[in-house]
């Protein structure tokens, strides 16, 4: 054991050495001067193209490699990025954008010493690709609504000329550029994705703040600074500032934390079972012994945690009660969140008791007049009119879950039963649990929802008709004809005060149908050493780099 210790810490110096060394020889600093920003990626990165960019791990590497047309600041609003401007038609379906000219691809070899400038075309091609089914893109989806040519399928990305770019879409559709601040959205050089084919996921090209310089898969991962990026700071210094990015792949989440601790690595995000009483008190706060070691910064987070229920009579049981709205309702009022929060999650997240549309989106109803608060004797009175007075007579009902939420499904199995319920709990592997809930097999699971995007039609997809699983997210095959006609409206309006007000409506409805348990909407927590600065959050948790200092 001390031989393989020992043979670890030699490793690790080695890539210290190394990055030392090509930071020191790409821009002359002497070894105590170079900014080296260290995070880990327990959960691995298996490819570093941003047309395969679904999940966090490749979301946060891609955001430091990659530029997209437009993105998104610390509040979500869309921003220009590569893009400096556009123009919406009247109607919805026309997006014309205005392409910066200053921007390159970082340098390389293909491009014979010349700086290579990002045009239009280069859009053009880079979205081509994410819809090419050779390619197989799982972020195709985000051009769904962009018009086809009837003979040819060529999809209306358009290059009016070097600057000018234009996007003509099937309906209008509000939310559009939104999609486009996504990684997969982002702009490649032909030339090299062409010459490398599916190992441009290992020598990435983009315009991002950072470029590419090593990657050893599974042990380490480095960036360094881009000094002809195009950004620049309020002042109009060049960003970003650091000179580095080292990212290792500890899998131990127990591992990565002390050596955070010990100040090997500067930020983690999240917080693991193992050591959240070590480092958080009941309230959420930090404990006194790490108060004055390391910085907290936490905000809402856009991820609804939820049970769902299927809802569709003609995949479920005819002996269901899970079909009955009012046994839906009193699980719902039977267990207390508050409490579930406070003892197992140290005041984490907030309550789920407004509507699906978590925290940080237009249209999350702060008037919690729409979700349930803990009411058991309005729960066994729901019971009693199902025709169940005191759970007599009702079967037991099955939560499907993984080991990772076993202690928040014991707690509401727990409460349920005290008033009635004969709740049991199905563990299973995750994989599993996904691939059973995507063939509607299970009629009552633990499910959660990401935003994608920064727009609420986002969690409101959930129960769109149309949608239906496997074919889309609504997996509860939740229908109501209201609520999709208020859907499509939403999705024309223009307006955001009234596609608002249409978002409250369809919440309202989804609480009042209740095929869905809201549990809670999650908390970005984010530790990061006292040298560090600048490193803003967000409510979708994403890693923005380029404006981070390290002392």
């Amino acid at each position: 054991m001390k031989l393989l210790y020992k043979f670890k810490v030699l490793y690790g110096l080695f890539f210290i050495l190394i990055i030392h060394i090509l930071v020191s020889c790409s821009n002359d600093k002497a070894p105590e001067q170079i900014k080296i920003f260290r995070y880990n990626e327990s959960a691995n990165i298996s490819s570093l193209d941003p047309a395969f960019a679904k999940d966090q791990a490749m979301i946060w590497a891609n955001l430091q490699l990659f530029n997209g047309l437009v993105q998104l600041d610390s509040s979500l609003n869309v921003q220009p990025c590569v893009a400096k401007d556009w123009e919406i038609s009247s109607n919805g379906l026309i997006y014309t954008f205005h392409i910066r000219n200053d921007v390159f691809f970082h340098n390389h070899p293909l491009f014979k010493g010349k700086k290579r400038k990002v045009i239009a075309d280069d859009f053009v091609y880079s979205f081509n690709r994410i819809v090419d089914p050779k390619i197989a893109s799982p972020g195709a989806w985000i051009f769904n609504l962009v018009k086809q040519d009837t003979l040819s399928k060529e999809y209306s990305f358009k290059a009016i000329n070097d600057s000018t770019l234009q996007i003509e879409l099937n309906e209008a559709f509000s939310p559009f550029l939104g999609l486009l601040t996504m990684p997969y959205a982002s702009v490649v050089p032909k030339e090299i994705a062409k010459h490398y084919g599916e190992d441009f996921r290992k020598n990435p090209v983009g315009t991002g703040p950072f470029y590419f310089k090593l990657w050893k898969e599974g042990v380490k991962l480095i960036l360094l600074k881009n000094e002809n990026y195009f950004e620049k700071d309020s002042k109009g210094n060049k960003l970003p500032y650091l000179d580095a990015v080292n990212i290792t792949f500890i899998v131990d989440k127990q591992s990565v934390f002390l050596e955070f601790v010990k100040g090997n690595i500067d930020f983690i995000s999240g917080i693991d079972p193992n050591y959240k009483d070590e480092v958080l008190t009941r309230h959420g706060t930090l404990q006194d012994k790490y108060k004055d070691k390391i910085n907290l910064t936490t905000q809402p987070y856009l991820n609804t945690e939820y049970l769902g229920f299927m809802v569709d009579k003609n995949k479920s049981p005819k002996d269901n009660p899970l079909l009955n709205k009012k046994i839906r309702q009193a699980i719902n009022y039977g267990f207390d969140r508050e409490k579930m929060i406070k003892y197992l999650r140290n005041n984490i997240g907030l309550t789920g008791n407004n509507g699906i549309i978590p925290k940080g989106l237009a249209g999350f109803d702060t008037s919690n007049s729409i979700g349930y608060n803990f009411n058991p004797e309005k729960a066994k009175l729901l019971l009693k009119e199902a025709g169940y007075p005191n759970g007599k007579g009702l079967p037991p009902i099955s939560i499907a879950t993984t080991s990772t939420y076993l202690d928040l499904c014991k707690y509401i199995q727990g409460q349920l039963n005290l008033i009635g319920f004969n709740i049991k709990i199905d563990v299973n592997p995750p994989g599993a649990l996904r691939e059973n809930i995507a063939q509607s097999k299970i009629m009552w699971f633990r499910g959660s929802w990401i935003a994608d995007y920064p727009d609420a039609e986002n969690y409101l997809s959930l129960f769109y008709s149309p949608n239906f699983c496997p074919k889309g997210p609504n997996y509860t095959h939740f229908s109501n004809p209201n609520f999709d006609k208020l859907y499509r409206q939403a999705q024309s309006e223009t307006s955001l005060e009234k596609r608002t007000k249409l978002y409250k409506e369809m919440d309202k409805l989804i609480m009042e149908e209740a095929p869905i348990v809201v549990l809670y909407y999650d908390q970005v927590l984010r530790f990061s050493q006292k040298n560090i600065e600048g490193l803003s959050s967000n409510p979708m948790n994403l890693l923005m780099l380029k404006n981070v200092r390290k002392k």
